[in-house]
C-alpha cells in the first residue's frame, strides 16, 4: 500500500529524519497532485527551508512542486534560492504568479534577485513590479556591481532633526508603508542630509516632548553609494552598526543599509576565499557538470604544472635516488610537512587580509612570527624524523639529512604562506584565489630540492 503524506511525516523520530522525510512527504503529496496536503506540509516552513528542499528535489520534481503549489509562492523563497536553480525556477512560474511573489520584496531583496539573472528572466521581473518598484530597481541596477547601491534598500524612515518624540511616534502610526523591518529613524537636515540615527528603543521609552535630536548614537557611519559592499560589510562589523544610511555623492539620503544584509555579504566573501582557497571558484552542489568543469579544469592545469615543476627537481638527483631507494621512500614526508604549514599561513594570512587585520603596518611582524614557528616547528619534527630514520634505516646521517631539510622546508612554508597572499593582494590579485597553487609549487619544490640536494652532498 502507497504511503500518503501524513504517513511519512508522522514516522519521524529524530531531527535528521524529519527533514529528509519532510521532503519525501512533499514529494508524495506532489506525486498524488494533493494540492491541500502540499499547502499544509508547507506552511509552516520558513522561506529559507523551502528554498533547501527546492535545492534538494530534480528538476522535474521542482517544476511540478511549483506548479502545485501555485499562487502561493512567496516571494521570499526566491531570495533563498542558490543562484544556479533561480532562474529555473522563475521559468516555472506563471507571469501572475510571480508578479505576486515579488511585489511585496523590499527593494534591496528585488535588485538581488534582478542582478543574477540574465535579460530575459530581469524583463520578467520588471514586468511584475509597478512602476515606481520598477523605477527603483533599475536605478540600482546602475550602480555598480557589488556597492551599496545595489545591497541598500530604498525604504527609509525619516525624520526632520527638529522633531520630537511625539512627531515621531503620531508619523509611524499614521504611516501606511513603513518598512516590514526597520531598526532606526534618520534624522535628516533641510537638504535630505542624514545628521544622525536613533534606534527605535530610545524613542519608544523617552517622553514625548523629547527632542530626537538628544537622543541620536555616537556611532554614526555614512556609506558612499559607490562603496563596496566588502567595506561595507566590514564596517558594520568593525563598529558593531545594525543600520547605516547610504549618500550620493552630494550626501544626500538614497537608502539604508541593515545589518542582515551585511552579514550576509559577510558570509558570502567568508564562503567564496574558502572555495578560492580549494580552486573551485564560486560553485554549488546544485551547478551543472559542465560548468562545475569549466570551472575546476583551469587551477587544475596549474596544479599539473607546479607537479611538472617539483618532478623537474626530483629527476636532477635520479642518481642519489637509485643509490639510496631510502630517499624515495622520505621525500613525500618533506613536501606534505611543508605542504600543510604553507597551507595553515595561507589561510591565516588570506583571512587577516579579508578582514584588514594583515596590513603594511604589520606585515613584517606577522612574517617573522609565521618563520619563527616554521623554524619552532621544523626543530620539533627534525628530532622526531631524525630519530624515526636512526630506528628505521639504522643511517644516523639520513637523519641529519631529512631532519634539516624538514627544517628548511618549515621556515620556507611559513614564509610563502604569508608573503605569497600579501604580493598578490598588492598586485590586485585575489590571494584567496591564486595564493595556493604558488604556495604548493615553493614547498613542493624546496622541499625536494633540500632534501635530496642535502642527501646528494653528504651521502655521496
Amino acid at each position: 500500500m502507497s504511503e500518503t503524506p501524513e504517513d511519512i511525516i508522522d514516522e519521524g523520530e529524530e531531527a535528521y529524519e524529519l527533514t529528509r522525510r519532510d521532503v519525501s512527504a512533499v514529494l508524495a503529496a506532489v506525486d498524488q497532485s494533493d494540492r491541500a496536503a502540499l499547502l499544509e506540509l508547507i506552511e509552516p516552513m520558513h522561506a529559507a527551508d523551502i528554498a533547501d528542499m527546492l535545492e534538494q528535489v530534480d528538476e522535474g520534481d521542482r517544476r511540478r512542486l511549483i506548479e502545485l503549489y501555485g499562487a502561493e509562492f512567496d516571494g521570499d523563497i526566491l531570495s533563498e534560492l542558490d543562484e544556479s536553480i533561480r532562474v529555473d525556477v522563475i521559468e516555472a512560474l506563471g507571469p501572475d504568479v510571480l508578479a505576486g511573489a515579488v511585489r511585496d520584496l523590499e527593494s534591496d531583496d528585488v535588485v538581488d534577485l534582478l542582478e543574477d539573472l540574465e535579460e530575459p528572466q530581469q524583463a520578467a521581473i520588471f514586468d511584475a513590479l509597478d512602476d515606481a518598484g520598477e523605477m527603483v530597481a533599475r536605478q540600482a541596477l546602475s550602480y555598480p556591481e557589488e556597492s551599496a547601491g545595489r545591497l541598500m534598500q530604498r525604504e527609509v524612515v525619516v525624520a526632520p532633526e527638529h522633531w520630537s518624540v511625539g512627531d515621531a511616534i503620531d508619523f509611524m502610526r499614521s504611516s501606511e508603508d513603513l518598512p516590514e523591518q526597520f531598526y532606526h529613524m534618520v534624522l535628516v537636515d533641510p537638504r535630505m542630509h542624514p545628521v544622525g540615527n536613533v534606534a527605535l528603543g530610545r524613542i519608544m521609552g523617552e517622553a514625548r516632548e523629547t527632542k530626537l535630536a538628544t537622543l541620536v548614537e555616537d556611532i554614526f557611519q555614512l556609506i558612499p553609494v559607490d562603496q563596496d559592499e566588502g567595506d561595507v560589510a566590514y564596517a558594520f562589523n568593525q563598529y558593531h552598526l545594525i543600520s547605516a544610511p547610504v549618500v550620493d555623492a552630494e550626501g544626500r539620503l538614497v537608502g539604508v543599509i541593515t545589518i542582515d544584509d551585511a552579514m550576509a555579504v559577510l558570509d558570502e566573501e567568508h564562503e567564496e576565499d574558502i572555495l578560492r582557497l580549494a580552486g573551485v571558484g564560486e560553485g554549488s552542489l546544485t551547478d551543472r557538470v559542465i560548468s562545475t568543469t569549466k570551472r575546476r579544469f583551469p587551477w587544475l592545469a596549474v596544479n599539473l604544472v607546479t607537479a611538472v615543476l617539483a618532478s623537474l627537481v626530483i629527476a636532477q638527483f635520479d642518481a642519489v635516488i637509485t643509490d639510496y631507494v631510502a630517499l624515495a621512500v622520505l621525500m613525500p614526508i618533506v613536501a606534505s610537512m611543508g605542504g600543510n604549514a604553507g597551507t595553515q599561513s595561507l589561510t591565516v594570512a588570506v583571512r587577516a587580509i579579508a578582514t584588514k587585520d594583515l596590513t603594511g603596518s604589520n606585515v613584517w611582524r606577522v612574517i617573522r612570527r609565521e618563520v619563527l614557528v616554521g623554524v619552532v616547528n621544523g626543530v620539533i619534527f627534525a628530532v622526531i624524523m631524525g630519530a624515526v630514520c636512526l630506528l628505521w634505516f639504522s643511517s644516523p646521517t639520513l637523519g641529519w639529512v631529512i631532519a634539516a631539510a624538514m627544517v628548511i622546508n618549515l621556515v620556507v612554508a611559513g614564509l610563502a604562506g604569508t608573503v605569497i597572499p600579501v604580493i598578490l593582494e598588492k598586485l590586485g590579485i585575489d590571494p584567496a584565489l591564486a595564493s595556493g597553487a604558488f604556495v604548493t609549487t615553493v614547498t613542493d619544490v624546496v622541499g625536494f630540492f633540500a632534501f635530496l640536494g642535502l642527501a646528494a652532498w653528504v651521502l655521496i
